[in-house]
């Protein structure tokens, strides 16, 4: 574990809130298709297929990209990495209201995706200033963030109407560069690129950050992290084109309903982080996983109608959510991913504490991948069945199969390996002991002898 020695209290939250900040605005920017792309279906005639592919291929750059960022972070540090990914993202925002097709909106929304890469360059910065019994709270608190999908399903719909949504892309693209330059301005070096600094050892080599990857744990956990966030981008996508389709909802109220799904996803991530740290990440991903499974199943069933043989006769009745419940539903649910998204990020600074940047970055890139295979997944389910809740269905399968595929992994290892893991709350499984350091390559000094690493 790297050395906190130096490190105030004061440091800790200044670099907790820029980052959270930061990524706030960057998840903004992220999902900003989901409101502009409605207006783009309307004005370009797409199918529902080709709208989820739209709103999916953001997600697709931001979901590779993180593996990449999550390492260049944890050789150079996030006070680098954070500034100079906002950057490039800001100029693909603002080079997307020259687009007149759909083929060159694709590419400009793979440009866009990098900003959802922000999340790992914010993990592996925020998580080198905490102590380990705090790093679940602060890594929560970090992930609260994604509140961003909800500032956009809440304003975007507005500034569309009011200025277009080529103003409104104008609009986060200078947002984004201002908060990139004082991210750079007011942030500090993490504690460990200073070590590096002063013991004058350069960083650790990209293989030996990647090596944890080979472990099967961390594709489990990547797995875990397909719904809790791949599903959540996939619906702050999804939800506001349901509600126009399936309910006839205006954009601006539809846009608002699916902020009060976002909205709950994200803050309460804070929530799951303190729990995790409190009872236990196993804990809270059995809540999060038999909650949803319980939402999922009602949200899933289509409007249907029934009708009974009764002694007097028939007796017809019908079943279906008013969007009231529906909303309602929405909401719980995200609070549940919430509390989920916490959870999986609770294990990876305490298996891994001198991987954050590249396991982070893997679990990160699959979750991703889900926010990208779902929306295009939604959208053919709709072409080819006509049912509106058949997404809900998918997701429903997802998280049975993800909570089965936990259980047994969970009780074979209590069993053959670790039986004292019974009665542990800490984390779902236990490693018999954190991964070795990797080893800093040391730093030539021109014209002198090889410098020695002192970590």
């Amino acid at each position: 574990m790297h050395t906190l020695d130096g490190v105030s209290r004061s440091d800790q939250y200044r670099a907790l809130g820029l980052s959270t900040f930061a990524f706030t605005v960057c998840f903004a920017v992220w999902t900003i298709f989901s409101i502009i792309g409605v207006q783009i279906k309307q004005d370009l005639g797409l199918s529902d297929t080709q709208f989820g592919l739209l709103v999916a291929t953001p997600v697709l750059t931001g979901s590779i990209s993180r593996i990449f960022l999550g390492v260049w972070t944890e050789q150079y540090g996030g006070r680098i990495m954070f500034p100079l990914q906002m950057l490039l993202t800001a100029v693909a925002v603002w080079l997307l209201t020259s687009v007149q097709t759909y083929e060159i909106f694709l590419l400009a929304a793979l440009g866009i995706g990098l900003a959802g890469g922000s999340f790992i360059v914010g993990v592996a910065y925020t998580s080198r200033w905490f102590e380990k019994e705090r790093q679940g709270t602060a890594l929560g608190i970090f992930g609260a963030g994604n509140v961003g999908a909800a500032v956009t399903n809440f304003a975007a719909p507005f500034l569309v109407v009011a200025i277009g949504w080529e103003g409104t892309a104008r609009v986060y693209a200078v947002v984004l560069a201002v908060v990139a330059v004082l991210f750079y301005l007011l942030a500090k070096n993490d504690p460990v690129q200073e070590d590096r600094k002063r013991t004058g050892a350069g960083p650790a080599s990209t293989g030996s950050m990647l090596e944890p990857l080979k472990e099967i744990q961390v594709w489990r956990f990547a797995t875990y992290y397909f719904f809790v966030f791949g599903a959540f981008v996939a619906l702050a996508s999804f939800l506001p084109r349901y509600y126009v389709g399936a309910y006839g909802l205006e954009l601006t109220t539809a846009g608002v309903f699916a902020g009060l799904y976002s909205l709950p996803g994200s803050v309460f991530r804070a929530l799951g982080g303190w729990m995790s740290d409190k009872w236990g990440a196993r804990f809270v991903m059995y809540l999060t996983f038999i909650g949803s499974l319980a939402i999922l199943f009602v949200m899933s069933y289509p409007e249907t109608g029934y009708v009974v043989e009764g002694i007097k006769g028939p007796i017809e009745f019908d079943f279906g959510l008013s969007v009231g419940v529906f909303v309602g539903l929405t909401v719980i649910l995200g609070f549940l991913m919430s509390l989920g998204k916490a959870a999986v990020y609770k294990h990876i600074p305490v298996y891994y504490p001198h991987h954050v940047g590249s396991v982070g970055g893997l679990v990160g890139m699959i979750g991703g991948l889900g926010g990208f295979f779902l929306p295009i997944a939604f959208g053919m389910l709709l072409d080819l069945t006509g049912v509106w809740t058949a997404p809900f269905m998918l997701l429903f399968v997802l998280v049975a199969i993800s909570t089965v595929w936990m259980h047994v992994a969970i009780r074979r290892m209590e069993r053959r390996k670790h039986p004292q893991l019974a009665e542990d709350r800490d984390l779902s499984d236990l490693p018999e002991a954190p991964l070795p350091k990797p080893v800093d390559r040391p730093r030539r000094s021109r014209g002198g002898p090889t410098s020695q690493p002192a970590e």
